[in-house]
């Protein structure tokens, strides 16, 4: 279960920015080709932050799709998985645009 360490690198990323100031919620973007499952990091972020400035704060958890753009049609379409064809013509290869991101966007401190 990656999403454990996941939780402590957020947990690390705000600490290091909330100034010694408890953190009230966080906000993450996970991308939909990150590998990362939204509800076992929620429950992993809920054991993790006990004992730390994050506890008891919220984890908002912003899913950020898949798009690819194709190089033998030009497309920029949405998909849901890495060995995913074009949706408009079939084509191959497809350059992932967005999709693998794992990002704290904003925090909220006391």
């Amino acid at each position: 279960m990656h999403e454990l360490s996941i939780a402590q690198g957020i947990i690390e990323v705000c600490e290091q920015h909330a100034g010694g100031k408890r953190v009230k919620s966080v906000s993450v973007q996970i991308g939909a080709l990150s590998g990362v499952v939204p509800e076992a990091l929620e429950f992993c972020y809920e054991a993790a932050v006990n004992g730390t400035l994050l506890e008891g704060s919220m984890l908002e958890i912003e899913r950020i799709g898949a798009t690819a753009f194709c190089e033998c049609c030009g497309a920029v379409a949405e998909i849901e998985h890495f060995t995913d064809s074009c949706p408009c013509c079939g084509g191959f290869p497809l350059e992932i645009r967005s999709g693998e991101e794992m990002r704290v966007k904003e925090l909220e401190v006391d």
